[in-house]
C-alpha cells in the first residue's frame, strides 16, 4: 500500500482557509467529497470529532492525522491539506499543525486502517519530507513528493 496510490489529486489542498480545528476537519471532508460525493458530510464530521474527543490526532512536528471509520464505506479514502500559518490542533507537542492527512476507512477494515496510519506516520517522521511538503508549490508536486518518498 502506497500513500500516493490512495491519495487522489482532487483531494489535496495546498492552503486551507480554516482557522480552527473543526473547520480543518470540515474542509478536509469537502476534499474527500470531491472524490466520493455521496459521503455524508455531517456524519463524517461527527465521526472525526468523536475521534478527536478520545485524544487529539495532532501527532506533533507540525503534523495531524485525523482519521475515522465509517459504516458503508467500501475502500480507504485519504485527503491531504496544508496550512502554512498553522492551526492549533491540540498536538502532543503543543505546537501548531501545518500538514494534515485525513484518513477514512471502512468500519470493518481495522488492519488496513492501522497500516495506512503507520505508513503516514513513518513517512512524516522525516524532517526533510515534512519540509518538502510544506514548500511544495502545488498539488501535483505534493503528490510527486509522496510518490518518491513512500
Amino acid at each position: 500500500m502506497k500513500i500516493a496510490d490512495l491519495l487522489d489529486i482532487k483531494a489535496i489542498s495546498t492552503e486551507l482557509t480554516a482557522t480552527q480545528k473543526t473547520e480543518v476537519l470540515a474542509e478536509m471532508i469537502d476534499l474527500l467529497r470531491r472524490v466520493q460525493p455521496d459521503l455524508d458530510a455531517a456524519e463524517l464530521l461527527a465521526v472525526l470529532i468523536g475521534r478527536e474527543e478520545l485524544g487529539s490526532t495532532g501527532i506533533g512536528d507540525g503534523v495531524a492525522i485525523p482519521h475515522g471509520k465509517l459504516k458503508g464505506l467500501d475502500r480507504l479514502l485519504m485527503a491531504f491539506a496544508r496550512k502554512r500559518d498553522g492551526i492549533d490542533f491540540d498536538s502532543m507537542d503543543n505546537r501548531p499543525a501545518h500538514l494534515f492527512f485525513l484518513l477514512l476507512a471502512p468500519e470493518n477494515e481495522a488492519t488496513l486502517h492501522l497500516k495506512a496510519l503507520a505508513r503516514i506516520s513513518k513517512l512524516l517522521r522525516k524532517e526533510d519530507v515534512r519540509q518538502q511538503l510544506f514548500d511544495a508549490p502545488d498539488a501535483a508536486t505534493l503528490l510527486s513528493i509522496l510518490s518518491q518518498e513512500d
